[in-house]
């Protein structure tokens, strides 16, 4: 997932959760550091959600590098056991059941014993990694703060993305090759976004460019999914809250959703315009969940907007609601990485899982 120094100071400000009630409802080696705290958080920050072949899941966090949990002990893997970096903002896995990192330090590949790891000593465009994307044909994408690095095989290389026509205002500059998410859609097109200028779609031969003058809500785009119709629904933050000056904090973001052929967006409901972005998922029933920032999480059944906002952390309601990622695993649960720690939903609430749990 997608964060940025500029994102980890608004998280400090921003504590957060989630809730429920409606259709929109959930079904129920030195290698190793076993958690041994007690009720303490799976980590302050949890950025990036992830279950594997074997149904491990994988959590992302900004301090404490990658948590796993396999049914019945969590673990954490850092750079004392190899991780290049502890801040992981995004996982992938390969054909063979290795696992990849994406930190803030660099590429780690995991076979189960030992990391391999990679920098831009071995070609990555940069160091700091948001956003990794295996395609169907095995070639794995890496999304960085100065632009894409592509792996065939063993060999990365530079994969240069043109820019469309816009103008970044000022203090936007820092952004402008900050890759945010990368997707490869049920046709076999690769799509970018990038802060500051879009989505950008790569057919194999060719780019095309969507921007706010599509009908985006917002040209810093956060987040990427694809539902189970087709449709691309875009997450996208508010890019004036980039500001110094702040009277000067308030503009566009929020949710879009592109058929192909037209763009829609939902400024009526309130949280989805005007608002960031970083999550969006898709239950087994069609549900879409859109993390709502300040707010908290809405469930879209196709008709309706149901908002969650109930939780059993009494603390996070005097905060706002940040929530990084959204994850529904291979049993249905529904999971939310926020500026606050790790939560599930469990019937109508949202409920806080520390290191003790509950897990189930």
């Amino acid at each position: 997932m997608k964060i940025s120094d500029l994102w980890i100071i608004n998280i400090l400000l921003l504590m957060s959760f989630v809730t429920t009630t409606s259709s929109c409802h959930s079904q129920n080696k030195k290698t190793e550091i076993q958690s041994q705290a007690k009720d303490s958080q799976i980590d302050e920050y949890v950025v990036e959600i992830f279950e594997d072949s074997k149904g491990n899941l994988w959590f992302g966090t900004i301090n404490k590098g990658a948590a796993r949990y396999d049914g019945k002990v969590l673990t954490y893997f850092t750079i004392e056991n190899g991780l290049i970096g502890n801040t992981v903002t995004s996982f992938a896995e390969d054909k063979e059941g290795v696992m990849w990192f994406g930190t803030h330090s660099g590429l780690s590949k995991y076979d189960g014993k030992n990391f391999t790891n990679f920098t831009d000593k071995d070609g990555l465009v940069n160091n700091r990694i948001s956003e990794l994307l295996i395609d169907k044909t095995g070639n794995i994408w890496v999304g960085t703060w100065e632009g894409v690095s592509k792996l065939n095989g063993t060999t990365f290389s530079n994969f240069p993305i043109p820019k469309p026509d816009i103008t970044l205002l000022p203090y936007q500059l820092t952004m402008k090759d900050w890759i945010t998410e990368i997707i490869e859609d049920k046709q076999g097109n690769i799509w970018f976004s990038r802060d500051g200028y879009g989505v950008c779609k790569y057919d194999g031969k060719s780019f095309t460019h969507y921007t706010k003058k599509d009908g985006l809500a917002s040209n810093n785009v956060q987040v990427i999914h694809e539902d189970s119709q087709g449709n691309l629904w875009f997450g996208s933050r508010v890019s004036e809250k980039d500001n110094p000056n702040q009277d000067g904090r308030t503009g566009d973001g929020g949710l879009s959703r592109f058929d192909g052929k037209t763009f829609t967006r939902f400024d009526s409901i309130k949280g989805l315009n005007k608002n960031d972005i970083y999550a969006i998922n898709e239950d087994k029933k069609g549900n879409i969940w859109i993390g709502a920032n300040g707010l908290g999480a809405y469930c879209y059944d196709g008709k309706d907007f149901t908002l969650f906002s109930k939780t059993d952390r009494a603390d996070l309601m005097t905060y706002g609601y940040g929530i990084q990622n959204i994850f529904v695993d291979k049993k249905e649960n529904i999971w939310f990485g926020l500026s606050g720690g790790l939560f599930r939903l469990q019937e109508d609430s949202i409920t806080n899982v520390s290191q003790n749990g509950p897990w189930n």
